[in-house]
């Protein structure tokens, strides 16, 4: 106790202080510290006198404020995403953090750290790293040997796997775009929904803030599964929208398959393969559907809600009634719209699902085909 006594005597001054004001703080006691009092009085109306949460006042947007902010902060998002959000960004500033150490790419062009991709890593211990600049226009291919890593600008990064070949097409402020023509990438992005975008053989892959890996074969068929955020999979007004844990084919003659999660049984996951490969209007696709209705979970309701769009009027009505006992549609919307595909209610219940808001991917299709549209 002596020690102690002597030990807090030796302090200075100004650590005393800031003591005082630790104890203010924390516990309520000690010197009162001015900047602390003026929070309070400024929080004071906010004040949990009770259990019912106080009526916070309504902020009005500043105008100016680009429409993919305002639909992540607006008061549909916020209560349905919240953990999501948070969990993005706390993996943002982790990915952050660690590209602090890697130098930025210079003008347009992205840094790629090329190794090699050995099964036993004490083989490449010590070996120096190729670094190089591609630049837009250019290709960049791995061998069966190799592997890389691409800065995408200062958004994200790329991993390549070996036989992999993609070309830097667009690298500009709010647009960076690759095709990618085969082989397997691993994406990580933290920019601004729609900013990346990947071109396939097959379909147009749109970043909504996330981390996906992509693969294409020599065929132009390819797979693209969701770890974090959601992806967007277009091709001629054709598209899917695949969330975390989820997955969706993609083929060279038909585009974006059903997207599916990874965690449905087999069966369910074979009748999806069957009916996306089938023709349409064929008695194999109409037994795919039948299964893929039969075993659908609340939670494909993913599936079933991109199954909508994809039968026949006749057949559409089956899904809509399958869809409907899983996930009740939401108010405003109604059987007949559903079943005429009104895009307005088919948006509000996808938004009902809980796997991202749809007003993100309608603002990149604007935004993109107006920026598409001043190209030409």
């Amino acid at each position: 106790m002596l020690a102690k006594t002597e030990q807090w005597s030796d302090m200075s001054e100004q650590h005393k202080q800031q003591a005082g004001h630790d104890e203010y703080l924390w516990q309520g006691s000690g010197k009162p510290d001015a900047e602390i009092q003026r929070l309070e009085q400024a929080l004071e109306e906010f004040r949990a006198t009770s259990l019912v949460p106080p009526a916070f006042p309504v902020i009005d947007y500043a105008p100016g404020r680009s429409a993919w902010w305002l639909a992540i902060t607006s008061n549909i998002w916020v209560p349905r995403f919240a953990a999501a959000i948070l969990t993005l960004a706390a993996f943002t500033i982790a990915l952050v953090l660690s590209l602090s150490e890697s130098p930025s790419p210079g003008g347009n062009g992205w840094s790629v750290e090329l190794t090699e991709a050995q099964a036993d890593s004490s083989l490449t211990a010590g070996k120096p790293k190729r670094k190089m600049q591609m630049q837009v226009g250019e290709a960049f291919e791995t061998d069966r040997i190799s592997k890389a890593n691409i800065a995408v600008a200062d958004i994200g990064r790329l991993e390549l796997e070996p036989m992999t070949r993609l070309r830097l097409l667009q690298s500009a402020a709010g647009r960076k775009r690759i095709a990618l023509d085969r082989g397997t990438i691993h994406v990580a992005i933290w920019a601004p929904p729609g900013e990346f975008v990947v071109d396939t053989p097959s379909a147009v892959a749109v970043d909504l803030g996330c981390m996906y890996t992509l693969s294409i074969e020599e065929n132009g068929n390819g797979l693209l599964r969701t770890t974090l955020g959601w992806v967007g999979f277009q091709s001629n007004g054709h598209e899917s929208f695949i969330p975390a844990g989820a997955a969706a084919a993609t083929y060279a003659e038909s585009g974006p398959g059903l997207p599916f999660f990874e965690d449905a049984s087999g069966l369910f996951r074979s009748a999806i393969s069957r009916f996306d490969s089938a023709k349409e209007g064929s008695a194999q696709r109409t037994a795919a559907q039948q299964v893929i209705l039969r075993l659908a979970r609340p939670r494909d309701g993913l599936t079933l809600w991109h199954l909508l769009s994809r039968v026949s009027p006749v057949d559409r009505q089956a899904v809509y009634e399958r869809l409907s006992a899983l996930i009740p549609p939401p108010a405003g919307t109604t059987r007949e719209g559903i079943l005429r595909l009104d895009r307005t209610m088919l948006d509000s219940w996808w938004n009902a699902l809980d796997f991202g808001d749809i007003g993100l991917w309608r603002h990149w299709e604007r935004s993109w085909t107006g920026h598409e549209a001043q190209q030409k």
